[in-house]
């Protein structure tokens, strides 16, 4: 949300989506088997386990979707550092935002307004846009 506005530049759409896909996969496909091994009687915080219980299965789908989400971190961190080089500009207000943080250029200069723009509602920038039509 805030990657334009401090950087200037947008992060690639199809490299967000796979992101996201990676990153909710990875969590349910981690946290839902711990619920089940826990309703089990698997304790926590214990390194290993003897194989007297059928934990191993759900185990090893929790460990791959902890690898899957340390995946959507990589795909992310990419995202970021391709997006600073390459990344399309992403203008004053890429999101059509309605408070005032959107209606100065992205990255914002060191003083953003010379005085305050008049404020008088809880959408200040769309006042904004309603009084220049």
């Amino acid at each position: 949300y805030w990657f334009p506005k401090v950087t200037g530049r947008l992060l690639d759409e199809r490299l967000a989506k796979a992101t996201f896909a990676l990153l909710f996969v990875g969590a349910l496909a981690t946290f839902i088997p711990m619920f089940f091994l826990g309703s089990q009687g698997m304790a926590r915080r214990v390194a290993d386990y003897l194989p007297l219980h059928d934990w191993t299965t759900l185990n090893t789908i929790s460990t791959i979707g902890a690898f899957t989400i340390f995946l959507g971190v990589l795909v992310f961190l990419f995202n970021v550092m391709r997006s600073l080089r390459l990344g399309a500009l992403a203008g004053p207000d890429p999101w059509e935002g309605q408070t005032l943080e959107w209606a100065t250029s992205s990255p914002p200069p060191r003083h953003n307004f010379e005085s305050l723009p008049p404020i008088r509602s809880h959408t200040p920038l769309l006042d904004l846009r309603e009084e220049g039509r």
